[in-house]
């Protein structure tokens, strides 16, 4: 795959900022505005679901089901750390602090 066929690695930040635009839309015309007009349960709720029928696909070996309920799930997960103000960059820091770490030994570390 060549640069120019490679998805834009930003669009998990363009799609948090149309999340965050669209928060305070008109809940009968946006989804976002319709989850968070539901609360926080309701978000959590539909990450829950999203996960777990990420799991289903997986386990079917379904490519192309997959691939969309990854989708869907990483999309709700913006919804939720949008919902709880946690920036996508916040999670990006994080996950680039870990880089290069044993997952055994970062999961030590981790007062529990």
């Amino acid at each position: 795959m060549s640069d120019s066929d490679t998805p834009n690695a930003d669009i998990l930040a363009r799609l948090e900022a149309v999340i965050a635009a669209r928060r305070t839309a008109d809940p009968g015309s946006s989804y976002v505005a319709r989850l968070y007009a539901k609360g926080l349960g309701k978000i959590v709720q539909k990450l829950g679901e999203e996960a777990t029928e990420t799991v289903i696909a997986a386990l079917t070996e379904d490519r192309e089901a997959l691939v969309g309920e990854a989708a869907d799930l990483l999309f709700h997960l913006l919804v939720l750390l949008a919902a709880r103000d946690v920036p996508l960059a916040d999670v990006l820091a994080e996950l680039d602090r870990r880089e290069g770490t044993s997952g055994i030994a970062e999961k030590a570390s981790r007062n529990f």
